[in-house]
């Protein structure tokens, strides 16, 4: 009987100690009965047609593995959530780290700027005092301009041959 063989060895191979990837709070059950009376040697399983009493414990049964399964779907459905929660707070994390250094790198843009910002003003103030001091300079200039013309003029007139000069030329 080789089904019976590696019905056996199937058993055993599912009841050895092999992590399991359900919590240890979740009961794992078999699909193969540990007392095989009434039992297809074949398969394995309960032969529970002609009994009442094994009617109601499969039923019974069948409950307690559907409790299993919702328990079994809630715990995945919790790693998922678990999973995405740690997800979503490393990705919180990242953005915050994003929004800092964009945030760094904008103060460091407004060092950058006040620096060359006040540099610049102390080029227009030194431009804007030179441009002063050229036009006082200018206005004393033409001043002494004026001045000498006026001299000049004046020792024209006063010189006893001018009037016999005919080159003179009228200064402006």
């Amino acid at each position: 009987m080789q089904p019976q063989t590696d019905v056996f060895n199937l058993h055993n191979y599912l009841n050895s100690s092999i992590p399991s990837p359900y919590p240890s709070s979740v009961p794992i059950s078999t699909p193969f009965p540990s007392n095989c009376q009434n039992s297809n040697p074949l398969y394995g399983f309960q032969n529970s047609t002609n009994n009442p009493q094994s009617m109601s414990l499969s039923s019974n049964n069948s409950t307690s593995d559907e409790a299993e399964e919702h328990q079994t779907n809630n715990n995945i459905i919790n790693e998922r959530k678990q999973r995405r929660m740690i997800s979503n707070r490393e990705s919180a994390r990242r953005s915050r780290m994003r929004k800092q250094r964009h945030l760094d790198e904008l103060w460091s843009q407004v060092m950058w700027l006040r620096i060359e910002n006040h540099q610049l003003l102390d080029k227009l103030n030194n431009l804007s005092e030179s441009h002063d001091k050229v036009l006082q300079e200018n206005a004393q200039l033409k001043e002494e301009t004026s001045e000498l013309k006026e001299v000049i003029s004046n020792m024209q007139i006063q010189s006893p041959f001018s009037c016999f000069r005919d080159d003179i030329i009228p200064i402006e």
